[in-house]
């Protein structure tokens, strides 16, 4: 944390900083989660190393959890806020590698029927999953459109979407979380509700 010292209140030096670490996450002055995601570069690669290391020890159900108590824990705690990030896909690349340390593949290989193996999502659907979720359990926080307007249409059930032209807006957790929400099957929507 880089400190610079601009302004005085009542005689005193108030310091600022390039970021601030809150709740788990480095965000800096321009509200970006850059920091944050270099962090989280860092701390996988040393559980990428740990994996490595026992790797020939261990069988593949022993990988599999060595992966979601180290890397899993990691990758999933606030997704929520920095998962649509430009940067994440540092973190996609690095849990790929992962994914093919615990199944001896190649560097080259696809990795989509490795993910399917070992049955662990991908960091975009963490994200979505995870945005889902806190959809579902916010719904009092969102409104449906039979709330907004009276007409009875097949869209009634879907969560009322603001129209908005902010890039920033149309990329927050909300917003996002209405449109993957409304775009669910119905039948998935009622299980929801439950």
């Amino acid at each position: 944390m880089k400190l610079i010292c601009k302004y005085h209140f009542v005689n005193r030096k108030i310091a600022t900083t390039q970021s601030l670490k809150l709740s788990g996450l480095t965000i800096n002055t321009s509200l970006t989660l850059k920091y944050h995601i270099g962090e989280l570069t860092s701390r996988l690669n040393k559980a990428c190393y740990a994996i490595r290391s026992i790797k020939p020890f261990m069988s593949l159900d022993v990988l599999r959890s060595t992966y979601f108590s180290y890397v899993h824990s990691i990758i999933s705690y606030g997704i929520i806020f920095w998962g649509n990030s430009s940067h994440s896909e540092e973190i996609f690349k690095i849990q790929k590698r992962k994914v093919r340390i615990i199944m001896h593949s190649s560097k080259n290989a696809s990795c989509q029927q490795l993910f399917k193996e070992l049955n662990i999502l991908p960091i975009q659907f963490q994200y979505i999953c995870s945005i889902l979720l806190f959809v579902t359990k916010n719904k009092d926080q969102f409104l449906f459109n039979s709330q907004v307007h009276k007409i009875n249409t097949r869209q009634t059930s879907n969560l009322y979407l603001p129209t908005e032209n902010l890039a920033t807006y149309q990329k927050s957790v909300y917003y996002s979380g209405i449109k993957i929400y409304n775009h669910l099957p119905t039948a998935i929507k009622d299980l929801s509700s439950d």
